[in-house]
């Protein structure tokens, strides 16, 4: 037992710097194994070691992890121990057949530079022993007893290959409990032996190379569906909010106003309150107060561009009105800039004379319409970005 015991050891330590060319792929198919290899005995059975054979079903669960069922067998021959006073008895004519069902897990090292990987065992299943012992000078001899138990797997391994074959070297240790009081210990001494005194497990070590075959077609990587060319209404290309099937003005700038055309639209903040005595240009005190609140927000908005723009009422001519609104954009202008606004924030002053009223100067009769011209003799501040 302890020679075998450092065979695995030596093993292990073997095949755990075995290193090989290649990656192995994660390829979930299910696939069939089969095996062969050579079962060192426990030295307590009094067998000789002997050729095995395994076949098997499994399935890689994940790059890394795959899980087999294998069933295994085994024939070895026995020493003469089991023929003490058995006149021609040799060990050569009496059976011991070991069989049984492995759930085995195998966690492989898969590494992008190898095809082949070393990969760890463990497996627990049940093994299945005939044992045939002579019982001279009964007249039943030999008797064939059977027995099974629990085994329990470690070991190591490497595998690789191609997808539609892979190939396998394993070293294992199986501890099983099967025969543990099948052939007694005192049989040279008790012809009618008591089966309660045998060993209570085996341990065999199995060396074994084997193949993998997948089974079904070869796994294929997923097609990327063809790119689909955006649509129109998709893009935005100027980052107006407006999709560019509907963008009359492709080129308009962040900051913008935009309207649903995606062109650019003029926003006026009228200074409502900021109007001025009838041809005059001097600021009321009324007016002082709005424009105190416009400087407020355009300081809160520190990025915000307006136009000062004036305009008057329709009395007068058209020269005198144009120079009025030019008086009345200045002292506005004057105030802000007066006030903590810079003036690169600010365009103009511009006047624009009579030729924007925002009310009717005149009645639909044609009369005089005070409230009409009053509302147009005002300053505005037009937004620029």
């Amino acid at each position: 037992m302890k020679k075998n015991l450092l065979c695995v050891a030596m093993a292990l330590g073997g095949l755990g710097v075995a290193q090989a060319a290649s990656a192995q792929e994660f390829d979930d198919r299910w696939y069939l194994t089969g095996s062969v290899g050579y079962n060192v005995q426990d030295s307590e059975r009094d067998t000789s070691n002997a050729p095995f054979g395994a076949i098997g079903v499994g399935k890689f669960i994940n790059p890394n992890w795959s899980f087999d069922v294998e069933l295994n067998y085994q024939n070895p021959e026995q020493g003469d121990a089991l023929c003490v006073g058995s006149p021609g008895c040799s060990g050569e004519d009496l059976t011991w057949s070991q069989y049984g069902i492995s759930f085995d897990t195998r966690y492989h090292f898969v590494s992008p530079e190898r095809s082949w990987n070393p990969y760890l065992l463990a497996g627990l299943g049940y093994q299945r022993e005939e044992i045939e012992y002579s019982n001279f000078p009964s007249p039943d001899s030999p008797v064939r007893v059977e027995e099974g138990g629990l085994a329990a797997k470690l070991g190591v391994g490497i595998q690789g290959g191609s997808s539609r074959v892979k190939y396998r070297a394993e070293l294992a240790y199986r501890a099983s409990t099967a025969a543990d009081d099948t052939v007694p210990a005192t049989l040279l001494d008790d012809p009618a032996p008591n089966r309660d005194d045998g060993p209570d497990w085996f341990g065999d070590v199995l060396a074994s190379v084997g193949v993998v075959i997948p089974l079904g077609p070869e796994p294929t990587a997923p097609v990327a569906p063809a790119p689909v060319a955006p649509s129109c209404a998709d893009m935005d290309s100027d980052g107006d909010g407006v999709n560019d099937c509907d963008d009359k003005c492709p080129g308009s700038q962040a900051g913008q106003t935009i309207g649903p055309d995606g062109c650019p639209v003029p926003v006026s903040i009228d200074l409502k309150g900021v109007n001025f005595d009838f041809d005059k240009s001097t600021l009321r005190p009324d007016a002082v107060s709005i424009l105190n609140e416009a400087i407020e927000i355009l300081k809160r908005y520190p990025e915000l561009r307006v136009e000062v723009a004036g305009h008057t009422d329709s009395k007068g001519t058209d020269a005198y009105n144009q120079a009025l609104s030019e008086r009345r954009a200045s002292a506005v202008y004057d105030y802000l800039t007066g006030n903590g606004i810079d003036s690169s924030r600010l365009v103009g002053p511009n006047g624009y004379g009579e030729s924007r009223p925002i009310a009717p100067n005149t009645n639909d009769d044609g009369s005089d319409n005070p409230d009409g011209r009053a509302r147009n003799r005002r300053t505005e501040l037009n937004v620029q970005n």
